[in-house]
């Protein structure tokens, strides 16, 4: 028989070896359980026969499937490139956002800070070159509110790459993310993980499961999430938050079941604004060349970097979130080939956010005295007039899915189909400001600011009478058939037809550049409706040379309707959310191979792709109007590898090449160069792990992102460029009981310093965390 050490071993070969052992020791217990089998049999000489059981253990970097039932074949066997990133994976790096966890995979990341005065708040992903933040999805609904998401409840996040439009509707031109939450199980479990590190990080979770009555097929689980951590690069900054989120499942094992979730975030962070970008590579002085202070262009050029953990904004400063989430779903497998899922949602997410911002221009950067005398450095001062964000927005979310998975033969093939409808209500209702109630700040010191700095005003945020109260209802039908002819040829299509309407009544406040003409500060009443029906689709063919191998190809299309990110629209000629305009249409062409290697333990994919945007905003230099002419292009290429080279020694790591051009259009650029700008041509992740015989584990991985380009619609002072960098990690792990384990977690070995976002005209960027680390107790029961 053999012994399975590991804890994390199927849920499959839990309930086979818990089922023979009941027959062989508890005969009346089996006779109860929802599986049991007979009793073994016995020779005739009285004499035991031999029973064999037979586990697995489960892989932890490696998944074969995608959580979304819409994919019905193994990863190996889907024409498409999806990166699942596993809860083990998360838990070695001992990453806690989904900004974090998306670093393990090439050419995602939140590289792009904001414009002007702005910050992006929350998860700011993009994904090959566009932004993919209107679509993270969670167990397959599309999750609104720029929030930024902690992981604590997560099991696995899938990263689908390339036009997501057939699986989810609107959306991203380069893919979606999936979280895929916990779910209870048919097994005790008792986990918990405490985190104590740099930049006052405290963090603890909890996982509990419990199953409550066997026959039944019923379970608890319950997470919780407790954390107050600053942040080991900037001053001032904080996370703070806690978290609860309990499921029930009934009937679990069964052919019907019933699972009730709930999920309650609760936030109270200090945002981060950033820090000047003066002193940065590529920086040049926001000075015009022609003016009577051109003279200080020369020593704004040649001046030192701010220190990157100094804070320009407030201690008063604020990012309070809140959001539930309830969750009822519902599967029934009328027979093995024909399988029916429901899922209802709601859900709300509420958030008040303030930042004391700064823009480092010309203006507001004071070097020297009235009468033209260079101070020095350390008495140059910044000017924080009037640039303080707020952001008071609600976010609501009810939707039914009904997917229903089945079989059958025709015209000489195996078909799995997979039809659905979908019904969604999304709204979103945000509150404007009276700017002279958020207070201006005080001066600050260019080279060593004061967070508690008093305000020259009052700061008493109240609403303006400004409010934007979108609505958008979506109705949606999708049909998905997947067939194999023989045992090497498989062909997949999808279609999708979304039939929306966007209802947006609004108050806002005209400025000088308002169009049509109308007086500034005048409260202007804006209806706005649009309705429109969208088609997307997909369609491949696999060809399998052997059982754990296929090569494809792959078309499949998106679009994304004008405010379908947003759901604002506008009467703005050069906006893409103006209803006069059409959907922005993306196609996606990929070619690539998998393979699942060293008997299915490691997987091996590539891919060579292109994707072509249109319909995007373009100004005619002759009429000066507004016209959907511009189109954009990315060339890919991108490979990965994922699980067990031996035993013991795990792997996951990718490498992405992008070349991406406007091919009809305005150079995006600053320096000039026809690429899009705040996208990496190169970037690389890995990370492994191997466990000594004694228990030792020794993990440690590399991150490389390519040299970001500034656009041409970023001020002069932002840097016409990131550079590229490389961050190396290290963990250590040892048991040191059979239920207590400690980890330490080194991030940025070498202490290399790098540009983590850019902001494109506010002069800001945030600076990459310096060398940190966290010490981890991981208990499990």
């Amino acid at each position: 028989m053999m012994a399975i050490k590991s804890r994390k071993h199927s849920t499959s070969a839990y309930s086979q070896m818990s089922t023979v052992l009941a027959a062989m020791l508890l005969p009346a217990a089996a006779a109860h359980a929802a599986d049991a089998t007979p009793a073994p049999p016995v020779a005739s000489g009285g004499v035991m026969q031999e029973v064999r059981v037979e586990g697995t253990k489960e892989n932890d970097f490696k998944a074969d499937r995608a959580t979304s039932n819409k994919y019905t074949e193994l990863l190996v066997n889907t024409p498409q490139t999806i990166t699942v990133i596993k809860k083990e994976l998360i838990e070695q790096q001992g990453a806690v956002t989904l900004a974090d966890a998306l670093r393990n995979t090439p050419g995602v990341g939140a590289f792009f800070l904001g414009e002007n005065g702005n910050t992006n708040t929350g998860d700011a992903i993009y994904m090959r070159g566009f932004d993919a933040s209107s679509s993270i999805y969670v167990d397959g609904v599309r999750d609104m509110g720029s929030i930024s998401r902690d992981i604590f409840n997560v099991e696995q996040i899938d990263i689908v790459k390339g036009p997501a439009g057939t699986d989810g509707g609107r959306g991203s031109p380069t893919g979606s993310v999936n979280l895929s939450s916990k779910q209870a199980s048919m097994q005790d479990a008792y986990s918990g993980i405490v985190t104590a590190g740099s930049g006052k990080q405290k963090r603890a979770t909890a996982d509990l499961n419990k199953v409550i009555d066997y026959n039944s097929g019923t379970a608890f689980r319950l997470n919780v999430l407790a954390q107050d951590s600053g942040n080991p690069a900037r001053d001032v900054v904080k996370n703070k938050r806690w978290a609860v989120a309990p499921t029930i499942g009934f009937g679990i094992g069964s052919p019907t079941r019933v699972s009730l979730s709930l999920l309650h975030v609760d936030q109270d962070n200090i945002p981060d604004g950033g820090v000047p970008t003066i002193g940065l590579p590529g920086y040049t002085s926001p000075d015009s060349a022609n003016t009577v202070v051109a003279k200080r262009r020369l020593y704004l050029n040649d001046a030192q970097r701010v220190d990157p953990s100094g804070f320009y904004g407030s201690t008063s400063d604020y990012d309070k979130v809140k959001a539930d989430m309830a969750t009822v779903r519902i599967d029934h497998d009328f027979s093995p080939s024909v399988k029916l899922q429901n899922m209802s949602r709601y859900g709300k997410t509420q958030q008040d956010y303030l930042l004391s911002a700064f823009r480092g221009n010309a203006a507001n950067l004071v070097t020297e005295t009235a009468v033209g005398v260079v101070l020095p450095a350390a008495q140059w001062t910044l000017k924080r007039p009037d640039l303080r964000t707020i952001k008071d927005q609600e976010n609501q979310l009810l939707t039914n899915q009904t997917t229903v998975t089945f079989d059958f033969n025709g015209a000489g093939m195996k078909h799995t189909a997979v039809a659905g409808l979908e019904f969604i209500n999304e709204k979103q209702l945000t509150y404007g400001y009276d700017t002279a109630s958020l207070g201006v700040l005080a001066d600050a010191n260019l080279y060593h600011p004061n967070p508690d700095a008093a305000f020259k005003t009052p700061s008493a945020p109240k609403r303006n009478g400004v409010y934007g109260d979108a609505t958008t209802n979506t109705q949606a039908l999708y049909l998905f058939d997947t067939a194999k002819l023989g045992e090497q040829w498989m062909f997949s299509g999808g279609v999708r037809v979304d039939h929306y309407r966007t209802s947006y009544d609004a108050v806002v406040l005209t400025t000088a550049t308002s169009n049509p003409p109308v007086p500034a500060g005048v409260f202007l009443p804006v209806k706005l409706d649009l309705a429109d029906t969208l088609l997307t689709g997909k369609l491949s063919a696999l060809y399998k040379p052997t059982e754990s191998s296929s090569v494809y190809a792959t078309v499949a299309t998106s679009k994304q309707p004008p405010g379908g990110g947003t759901f604002q629209l506008s009467t703005s000629a050069s906006s893409a959310a103006n209803p006069k305009f059409d959907p922005q249409s993306t196609v996606t062409k990929e070619i690539g191979g998998k393979w699942d290697l060293l008997k299915q333990k490691l997987a091996l994919a590539g891919a060579i792709y292109r994707t072509d945007v249109r319909n995007e905003i373009e100004q005619d230099p002759t009429d000066l109007l507004y016209y959907q002419t511009g189109k954009k292009r990315v060339d890919g290429i991108e490979v990965s590898l994922t699980g067990e080279i031996a035993r013991n020694w795990l792997i996951s790591g990718g490498y992405s090449h992008m070349k991406t051009k406007v091919t009809s259009g305005k150079v995006m650029t600053a320096s000039g160069d026809n690429s899009l700008s705040y996208t990496p041509k190169d970037s690389f992740t890995v990370w492994t792990s191997y466990t000594l015989p004694m228990g030792l584990k020794l993990g440690g991985g590399a991150n490389y992102v390519g040299k970001l380009l500034r656009g041409t619609d970023g001020a002069v002072g932002t840097p016409a460029y990131a550079d590229a960098y490389w961050v190396v990690n290290a963990m250590a792990a040892y048991p040191v009981t059979r239920n207590i384990e400690l980890q330490l977690n080194i991030n940025n070995v070498f202490d290399k310093d790098y540009i983590q976002a850019i902001n494109k005209s506010g002069y800001r960027y945030t600076p990459g965390a310096p060398r940190s680390g966290s010490l981890t107790a991981n208990f499990r029961f």
